[in-house]
């Protein structure tokens, strides 16, 4: 039983592909993973990282699925439905941008270190 939950979590996973701003994010991702093992990062700062990464990413998902859901259950537009998926487009919004800021902290003072050694 636990094993097809697993199952149906990869299901939404693969879906979550699908969706053009997940692959935004996931090109996000990949630059700071990359930014961040080149920049020799610290284990607290990693989970920052992980942190953030998984933030977006959750809220990606969630309104993915506000919007399937409310696709399914009112096909035609109604005012109710485009709040719903306007909040949910927010709470992306708002999770990409705290992201942006825990990046600028974790990766800014390494690439000020960085470009004065570069000098």
């Amino acid at each position: 039983m636990r094993l097809r939950s697993f199952g149906h979590a990869l299901r939404g996973l693969v879906r979550l592909t699908r969706e053009t701003n997940a692959r935004i994010h996931a090109l996000a991702t990949v630059v700071v993973l990359w930014a961040g093992y080149f920049l020799q990062l610290a284990a607290l700062e990693w989970a920052l990282i992980a942190f953030a990464i998984g933030l977006v990413l959750s809220a990606e998902a969630l309104n993915t699925a506000v919007e399937s859901l409310a696709d399914a259950a009112v096909p035609e537009p109604h005012p109710l439905v485009g709040a719903a998926k306007d909040l949910g487009a927010a709470a992306v919004l708002i999770a990409a941008l705290a992201a942006v800021a825990i990046a600028a902290l974790v990766l800014g003072p390494h690439l000020v270190t960085l470009s004065r050694e570069l000098r």
